[in-house]
């Protein structure tokens, strides 16, 4: 059971992530922290990305210590076993349907951004971890996506304190390192590019996102319903997997048909 939660958390973390990038707070540090940016501030773009993703990874660290605490509360009570599974099969369906505005346009949450002003007034390490960690957490600014706290669910009913707290910072890792998509940016033109190819993939990584909360939700029920019929946690494993990549190719791919039918409807939200 742990094992499936592990795989199902890991796959979310980095689907939220990516997602995570549309943020306001993520498109600006696409435009703030670029080679020829950190070159007229007198500083090296590679020491700063460093940082920043240094930083976000213990934002995501942090994020993982709550999911931790709460494993550790579930795991007091014994063994998850279906009942788990199940509950984590909701909560992923429930996600799905946030992300694609079933009850209305509730995301992004928390509309707050980094100050930028930091870049003027504080050394680059300081900026860039800092930045960093409001990021990686996850819950400091502008929530996309209903799957950065279905990271923190899943990690919390898997009962592991180490599960949770991996699960966070594989979020962070993974939202710091998009920092690095702007590393060929050596110009201003390059940046513009750069900011159309992401606005374009928008809707392809949205509708992929929430393919991947179904495609948990689906994968989770049934390796709760063979936990309960006592089928083997390495059957459940494989499918739960299985399912998870059927998803995320199953929301990618309507998005792509979307976009093909109605060019330029795919702007970020």
């Amino acid at each position: 059971m742990t094992m499936i939660l592990l795989l199902a958390g890991a796959a979310v973390a980095v689907a939220a992530a990516t997602r995570s990038t549309y943020s306001p707070c993520g498109l600006s540090m696409m435009s703030s922290i670029t080679p020829f940016g950190e070159k007229g501030r007198g500083h090296r773009y590679w020491a700063t990305a460093t940082w920043f993703v240094v930083g976000a990874a213990a934002g995501g660290a942090t994020l993982g210590a709550v999911s931790a605490a709460l494993a550790a509360a579930v795991g007091a009570f014994g063994p998850g076993g279906p009942w788990a599974l199940a509950a984590a099969a909701a909560l992923a369906a429930l996600g799905a349907l946030l992300d694609a505005d079933v009850f209305g346009a509730v995301l992004p949450l928390i509309r707050r951004q980094v100050d930028d002003r930091w870049m003027a007034r504080y050394r680059p390490w300081v900026y860039g971890a800092g930045f960093g960690w409001q990021i990686g957490v996850g819950v400091a600014t502008y929530m996309m996506t209903a799957s950065v706290l279905l990271v923190v669910a899943l990690g919390a009913l898997s009962g592991s304190p180490l599960v949770a707290s991996a699960l966070g910072v594989v979020f962070g890792l993974a939202r710091g390192c998009t920092v690095f998509l702007t590393s060929r940016a050596a110009d201003a033109a390059a940046l513009r590019s750069l900011h159309q190819r992401v606005d374009a993939a928008g809707a392809v990584v949205r509708r992929a996102v929430i393919g991947v909360q179904v495609g948990v939700a689906g994968g989770l029920a049934v390796a709760a319903a063979m936990g309960g019929a006592g089928g083997r946690p390495a059957d459940a494993t494989w499918l739960t997997a299985a399912t998870v990549l059927v998803g995320a190719a199953g929301g990618a791919a309507s998005a792509g048909r979307r976009r093909a039918v109605a060019p330029g409807t795919g702007a970020m939200r």
